[in-house]
């Protein structure tokens, strides 16, 4: 990938946590302040501080670390494990001094507004963008693109999916590849290779593989012609030109995009011989194919989509339910970690993975999609009872409540660098293996 791809993943997931971290911390800060706590410091970044002013008894600042944030609320045990006020007697602005309600409703703060940005994200996108997709019908015209996964599940190349379930499906991939599909259990597809139907049962661990970005499992058999000629690219510098149409690669005839796609892979790092069609006229291209695979052209994919639209009120409960179908989803991997179906190494990423799933384009669409998915599932792992997470304090506090014993403060320092040392440990595996998969 070249360095211009990266620098753009990089930028869609900072600016991505920098407005996520934002209204988190903010969630936490205007409830502190509402309840008449002081809040000493409110930081998107960590440490040490690029920029920053004062304002009132809050400083607001902008770390050189753009993976978090955080607030300093004073008379708190927080991810600081400042600890000096706490031998004194608790003032009356202090998080400590205040009743365990309204602290509970600080803590829960960060997590409910994730939570409402997220439905707001996924309201708007589906409200501007719609749901494209592939009719089962124009799908069904050529079949579907077995990839590696694909083929071991025993689906071939030229299948036609005819049902999901036993039930007919209307919309690829959203209804053929989905979380009701691959994180419950005992499904299959109906497919119809030549003259027979055939039942293809798809494996309760195939969550696990599907993370895997080099296991890919099915796509459309598409018609395809060139959109757009990269400036400078190989394709460029060869003289293919948008409109042509790809015949041949070294003599065998191309018609669908996946023969192409799999044709410059055999040719890495070497010169291919492209017949093209153009204005009726045959010409021979000799453009050289990178290591990638690629001649650097974007394809126009020829097989019809159609595009449901919503109106702003039917937008509200579609966009709602696909907001909190993300926290759902997230449960029921957990599930499939917990029983063994999908290797825990599989399934969590990184800041580098997270960064590859907004793509090297900078395409809107997908990063409020992105965006929206980012915010919910920041809320639910928030919300997971380890200390020195939102969820953590949530816990104590959901005790204190019940029991009417507070926690003593140093039970709750202690707990937070045991927190602290639980999530600095993912945090390096995540890290750790992002880079191994990159390798593998």
């Amino acid at each position: 990938m070249d360095v211009l791809g990266i620098l753009i993943m990089a930028g869609q997931l900072l600016l991505a946590l920098s407005i996520l971290v934002g209204v988190h911390e903010a969630g936490h800060m205007l409830a502190a302040k509402y309840f008449g706590m002081r809040v000493e410091k409110f930081s998107i970044g960590f440490p040490p501080k690029i920029f920053g002013f004062k304002k009132g008894e809050t400083e607001y600042s902008f770390g050189a670390v753009p993976l978090g944030g955080f607030v300093k609320i004073s008379g708190m045990v927080d991810e600081s494990l400042d600890t000096k006020e706490l031998s004194e007697e608790p003032k009356p602005y202090e998080f400590r001094a205040k009743p365990a309600w309204q602290r509970l409703i600080v803590m829960m703060g960060g997590i409910i507004v994730n939570v409402v940005v997220g439905i707001i994200i996924f309201i708007i996108a589906t409200y501007v963008y719609g749901s494209e997709y592939f009719p089962a019908s124009e799908i069904n015209k050529n079949g579907i693109v077995a990839h590696e996964l694909g083929r071991e599940i025993g689906l071939k190349t030229g299948d036609k999916i005819v049902n999901v379930n036993g039930k007919p499906y209307e919309k690829f991939p959203e209804d053929v590849i989905n979380a009701d599909v691959f994180l419950t259990d005992n499904n299959f597809y109906t497919v119809k290779r030549g003259d027979s139907l055939l039942t293809i049962k798809i494996p309760s661990n195939i969550a696990g593989k599907l993370s895997e970005d080099k296991n890919n499992f099915i796509s459309a058999i598409t018609p395809f012609g060139v959109e757009a000629v990269e400036d400078g690219s190989n394709a460029a510098k060869a003289g293919l030109k948008p409109n042509d149409k790809i015949i041949t690669i070294n003599g065998d005839s191309i018609r669908y995009f996946h023969e192409l796609t799999s044709k410059l892979e055999t040719l890495k790092n070497k010169r291919a011989n492209i017949v093209v069609e153009r204005e009726g006229k045959l010409l021979t291209l000799n453009p050289e194919v990178s290591k990638e695979g690629k001649i650097g052209f974007q394809p126009k994919m020829l097989l019809e989509t159609k595009t449901d639209y919503y109106t702003f009120w039917q937008a509200v409960p579609k966009g709602t339910t696909d907001a909190f179908a993300v926290i759902t989803n997230t449960v029921r991997g957990f599930g499939k970690i917990f029983k063994r179906e999908v290797p825990l190494s599989k399934s969590v990423s990184g800041p580098i993975g997270i960064a590859s799933k907004f793509g090297n384009q900078w395409i809107w669409q997908r990063f409020w999609f992105m965006t929206g998915l980012l915010s919910m599932v920041l809320a639910f792992m928030n919300f997971l009872p380890i200390p020195a997470l939102d969820g953590g304090h949530v816990m104590f506090l959901t005790y204190e409540i019940v029991s009417g014993r507070k926690p003593s403060d140093k039970f709750l320092e202690v707990a937070q660098k045991v927190g602290m040392v639980i999530l600095l440990s993912l945090m390096v595996f995540a890290f750790g293996n992002d880079i191994f998969k990159k390798f593998q």
